[in-house]
């Protein structure tokens, strides 16, 4: 793994109660395919290329939830870093033989996510298409210092503070001049839910998608809306309960 690829988004696991359902309601909603692999875990394939995976609950009493990995040149020292800085290790190191090392972590605040070291080289980069994760949102209690955590441990980079008035302000983030994602702090309606990475899918259309997801067992938590530079998005729960969201480049 290169020092160019550090920070970016590259794996994407549900961790399910049923997935076999699971893998029934994503294939319609974002158009996925699916590739049986070992262990009970099953790739999501997007565009002819793997990009992630559904597997059943590890921990008992968990929620069903997805879980982002996120490239680092050194899993061991980024662990070492993300303690240094307030985080948690919750799952230590671990290879994965001819894939990678990984170890799943929280920040500070409690936002939970895995660092990955590839070993492979990395797929080249391009701008996401129709199926593929696009945005990556972190919404938590303290936004400047969660930002200054993955500053550190990933090199991301500041892009522009929007001011949303009552919702206080939402930060863009980046890596190597890119938009990425953003950060919020939780208004209180959110109170009672801990911090958490949202990831959005890019799809056909915003519309379109909440009407597969309602009609396929899911809930839509928000939208279809329109946000600034117009897009559109939505915010949605699948049948057992894991958050994702939804965004595309026209309603």
């Amino acid at each position: 793994m290169t020092e160019k690829s550090r920070g970016r988004f590259v794996w994407y696991d549900l961790m399910t109660t049923d997935p076999a359902k699971a893998e029934a309601f994503y294939t319609k909603v974002c158009g996925w395919s699916t590739q049986p692999w070992a262990n009970q875990y099953t790739m999501w394939t997007a565009n002819g290329a793997p990009m992630g995976g559904v597997m059943p609950v590890q921990n008992p009493g968990a929620p069903p939830h997805w879980l982002a990995y996120i490239s680092c040149p050194d899993v061991d020292d980024a662990v070492r870093t993300a303690e240094s800085l307030g985080g948690k290790t919750y799952v230590k190191s671990t290879d994965i033989p001819n894939v990678g090392r990984f170890a799943i972590l929280s920040d500070p605040q409690g936002a939970v996510f895995s660092a990955f070291t590839s070993s492979n080289p990395p797929q080249p980069e391009a701008d996401p298409k129709v199926g593929e994760f696009s945005w990556h949102e972190l919404a938590t209690t303290d936004y400047d210092a969660g930002f200054r955590f993955y500053e550190t441990l990933f090199g991301w980079e500041k892009r522009v503070d929007h001011d949303m008035g009552p919702m206080g302000v939402y930060r863009l983030f980046g890596r190597q001049g890119k938009e990425i994602g953003g950060m919020f702090n939780k208004p209180p309606e959110m109170a009672s839910v801990p911090p958490n990475w949202l990831h959005y899918v890019m799809v056909d259309s915003s519309a379109a998608a909440v009407e597969r997801v309602k009609a396929n067992g899911g809930q839509v938590l928000n939208g279809p809306m329109e946000v600034p530079g117009g897009d559109w998005i939505a915010q949605c729960m699948d049948p057992q309960g894991a958050a994702f969201a939804v965004h595309s480049k026209g309603r």
